[in-house]
């Protein structure tokens, strides 16, 4: 198993690349930088799961589309949850 530099195991398996438009990295990298995160992958996942949670969700709901989940902008949908 593959370790962290603080010595935690890394259960990561799947990668996901992702494209960002500048005022979405802008953001990433003000988040990362204002709560001391190490690295943009570390501040994404973040903020991935403060996202999730904030929604009730601990995980992804099964036949979600991309399209339900804007980063800055987003629209309210009828139920009032975001997106677009």
């Amino acid at each position: 198993m593959e370790r962290t530099a603080k010595g935690n195991e890394l259960s990561r398996g799947e990668r996901l690349q992702i494209m960002l438009d500048a005022d979405e990295l802008r953001a990433v990298d003000d988040f990362r930088f204002s709560h001391r995160v190490p690295s943009r992958a570390a501040a994404i996942r973040e903020l991935l799961k403060r996202g999730l949670a904030a929604e009730g969700w601990t995980l992804g709901k099964q036949g979600a589309t991309s399209q339900s989940y804007g980063v800055i902008t987003s629209t309210t949908r009828s139920n009032g949850k975001a997106g677009k």
